[in-house]
């Protein structure tokens, strides 16, 4: 069994050989350029940790695992456009560098590429590994959609804000080991077994982030802390608390919402989350997801010490510092 550390480091040396062409520049450094930023490279080490589960020689799967990190790319460089972000991962971001136009033509080849390093695999899996992968990419664009739709609304419904991030951030990480163990050679129930870890696993990851983001630690999380609040972004923590509270405490938030005075808006909000206990309920729903992921990992029938590197890294994922 590989560590995560020993697979994130097989996946660097992956994508340092990937051979894109040189011309034209512009259309293929900002390809390079995002690639190398680095991050932790989750989502490919899950193709690889679910291949690594049936003991699949690992060269057949990194395929996947490139299509995969280069489609999440795809997808930063294309979200940074949509959000007016001037940077990722503290470097400028590609359309700061290369301009809008120049993001988006870069963008839509790395989808291009994805398919590329599709192709490389096995024709025994290929027709079930491009199903997987085209409709996880469909499922993020949806969900990124929705994201943006709930921005203009009013009233939006926490299962709809679940489906919402399942689609925008929990597909991917399910898409990733799904189509590790169908390289691999599992069953179908083995792989949706997997599908399920994965997608509930990064239900539960998304809804820490909204936690984390009121109640983190900034110097551990490595976010500003009230960021969502600030933006009066529609988290969970939000929804909950737009279902609990009175009515002159809802004016108070209306009040809030508008405030231009970060410091007492991120303040005077977190005490209406204390008021109602919405931290611990937020955090029983993250639990909730966190067990039905275990659950569907407990149920696959794979020795339990080939299952041991991904639950650690499920539990580092799933304790990050408050």
């Amino acid at each position: 069994m590989y560590t995560p550390a020993q697979l994130q480091e097989i996946i660097e040396n992956a994508i340092q050989n990937v051979p894109y062409p040189s011309h034209p520049e512009r259309l293929y450094q900002p390809i390079s350029y995002i690639m190398s930023l680095g991050g932790k490279r989750i989502r490919p080490a899950l193709v690889l940790m679910a291949a690594d589960l049936f003991g699949a020689d690992l060269n057949k799967a990194i395929p996947a695992a490139l299509a995969i990190e280069t489609f999440h790319n795809f997808t930063l460089i294309h979200d940074d456009i949509m959000d007016n972000a001037p940077l990722r991962r503290g470097k400028p971001s590609v359309h700061e560098k290369w301009g809008v136009n120049n993001a988006i033509l870069s963008g839509d080849v790395m989808m291009v590429e994805s398919n590329k390093h599709l192709s490389m695999l096995d024709t025994a899996v290929l027709k079930d590994a491009l199903n997987t992968f085209n409709a996880t990419a469909q499922g993020v664009c949806e969900g990124q959609q929705l994201d943006m739709e709930f921005e203009e609304r009013d009233f939006v419904s926490i299962e709809e804000y679940i489906n919402m991030i399942r689609l925008k951030t929990a597909v991917l990480l399910g898409g990733a080991m799904k189509l590790g163990a169908q390289v691999a050679g599992a069953t179908a129930e083995e792989a949706e077994q997997l599908y399920q870890f994965g997608e509930n696993i990064g239900i539960a990851f998304q809804l820490q982030d909204d936690i984390l983001d009121v109640y983190g630690d900034p110097e551990k999380f490595g976010k500003q802390v009230g960021g969502d609040i600030i933006a009066n972004k529609k988290t969970l923590l939000l929804l909950k608390l737009k279902e609990l509270a009175g009515d002159s405490d809802l004016q108070e938030l209306e009040k809030q919402s508008v405030s231009q005075d970060f410091e007492d808006k991120i303040s005077n909000t977190t005490l209406l989350y204390n008021k109602y206990n919405i931290r611990e309920l937020a955090t029983t729903e993250m639990r909730n997801y966190s067990e039905k992921a275990f659950n569907a990992l407990s149920a696959l029938a794979v020795p339990e010490e080939r299952k041991r590197e991904l639950i650690l890294l499920s539990n580092q994922l799933m304790n990050r510092e408050h």
